[in-house]
């Protein structure tokens, strides 16, 4: 193998694809908006348009109970009127949106036709075809407003992708958002465009994902206004898990979404790094054994580097980072250099295999302890420095990373320190991924050295625990299953 290190490159970047509708955010304090319609669906529009500040005349016949409760409640900072009465085409004049909720195809279209002729933007309900404008699914953190849509194919989508935003965003950003409408004056007025207010409104974002705003907080971030000229760089270590985006930390993905620069590994999936920050350049670093890699100290060196720039430098590992991922070396050298470093952890492939299986891997009928173990050292050959004889203790739970050329010899080390061959085994390949797949087997099928597949990742659970895999090889499992 080569000695020369792969240079680390940038990825092509993304370009904007088509959109379906362009999103826009309407100033409605003030505005006149007409609706028409006797529903609860108009209920919930009237309600909407009325939070945002509009003067809503709503025209029904027999209102539902819904309609009559807004009512009653009414809506700040907007006007609610209800008006028992069939809507007309003059009663639009002036308004700046109008809509109706109806299945008569003629009303539809003459209240469409009122509203182009009084300049009004048309919305008919649950008919994304007739509309000038539609509503989607909200986040509301006001004065951060987040709005998803569809493009009125699946509203139910839309509400789901609505409720997975508003676990990632705290209520308190809300306070945030006050807080930088009220000295955003201030930090143009006294910070250049470019690093420098940049870096302090990355401070600021950094402190908006943590507790609410304190008594004191406003004073503070204006006393921090041009302290410095250049903004503090920081390396997050972040555990990329074993490749399903969904296995994401709220704080793996919330470093990602902040990141300047993303250093990434070989084994992280393309959906993980979708999540990251669209302007963020990613540069893959990989290390993999038996194949050209990066020098881990070209690595450290260029998190340095970046940081030292001011940038916000995510360190994406696959897995945890703490877990045979070399990051106390990493750690040692940005602490040296006094950089700032933090680190997510992730979920690690021996755990992520476990819940592939829905096994235990501490079972109390099987297992009294768990033991992660590199099936290498740092030669690249079996590390004999391990305790072989508390490796083999029949009722450990052995969980093997990076053993795949090694199999062979730490199968035969463990039979010879008193491990049944029969021990079952599972080879977890591509765990987490789209190529995921398990074959299940026994410790003595280990002993040749061919058992494992080269070219896909693979971490090997060896124990009494991995029986269940043994008995259903060839049937239907959480993971999928090879015979052997």
């Amino acid at each position: 193998m080569s000695s020369e290190p792969r240079t680390p490159r940038d990825a092509a970047p993304q370009r904007m694809t088509p959109l379906a509708k362009l999103p826009l955010f309407m100033d409605l304090r003030g505005k006149r908006v007409a609706v028409a319609g006797d529903t609860a669906g108009i209920a919930w529009k009237a309600e909407l348009l009325g939070a945002a500040g509009a003067e809503v005349s709503i025209f029904c016949r027999a209102p539902d109970v819904e309609i009559l409760e807004l009512i009653k409640r009414g809506v700040a900072p907007g006007r609610l009127e209800l008006r028992l009465e069939p809507w007309t085409a003059a009663d639009l004049e002036g308004a700046v949106l109008a809509l109706i909720d109806s299945d008569d195809e003629v009303e539809i279209e003459a209240f469409r036709t009122a509203a182009k002729a009084a300049g009004a933007l048309a919305n008919v309900v649950d008919k994304p075809e007739k509309c000038d404008v539609q509503f989607g699914s909200i986040v509301n953190r006001s004065p951060v407003v987040v709005a998803i849509s569809t493009d009125g194919t699946a509203p139910v989508l839309g509400q789901a992708i609505r409720r997975k935003i508003e676990t990632l965003l705290p209520p308190a950003i809300a306070d945030w958002g006050r807080l930088a409408r009220r000295i955003r004056h201030e930090v143009t007025e006294r910070l250049a465009p470019g690093a420098a207010r940049r870096g302090f409104w990355d401070a600021f974002a950094e402190r908006a994902f943590g507790l609410p705003p304190g008594p004191g907080e406003e004073q503070d971030l204006i006393g921090l206004i041009g302290q410095s000229s250049r903004p503090t760089g920081k390396v997050i270590l972040v555990g990329a898990g074993p490749g399903d985006a969904d296995l994401l930390t709220l704080k793996a993905v919330r470093a990602l979404q902040s990141a300047d620069v993303i250093l990434f590994d070989d084994l992280v999936s393309p959906e993980v790094l979708e999540l990251g920050r669209r302007e963020a350049r990613r540069i893959m670093v990989g290390k993999r054994g038996g194949r050209q890699s990066c020098k881990q100290e070209d690595i450290n060196d260029l998190m340095v580097s970046l940081a030292r720039e001011g940038q916000r430098v995510v360190r994406l590992k696959a897995g945890d980072p703490m877990v045979f991922g070399r990051a106390g070396e990493e750690i040692a050298r940005l602490k040296a250099e006094d950089i700032v470093v933090e680190v997510v952890p992730g979920i690690s492939a021996g755990i992520a295999l476990a819940s592939a299986l829905g096994v235990s891997l501490t079972h109390r009928d099987a297992s009294h302890s768990l033991r992660f173990v590199t099936g290498h050292a740092k030669s690249g050959e079996l590390d004999e420095s391990l305790d072989w004889k508390g490796l083999a203790d029949p009722d450990t739970t052995l969980i093997v990373y990076m053993g795949g050329r090694t199999s062979g010899e730490i199968a035969a080390r463990l039979i010879a320190e008193g491990l049944p061959a029969e021990t079952p085994v599972v080879l977890g390949y591509a765990i987490g991924q789209a190529e995921q797949h398990v074959v299940p087997l026994s410790l003595s099928a280990l002993l040749d050295g061919t058992a494992v597949t080269p070219g896909l990742p693979v971490v090997i659970g060896i124990g009494k625990v991995f029986e269940a895999a043994q008995a259903t090889s060839g049937q239907e499992a959480p993971a999928r299953m090879e015979s052997v």
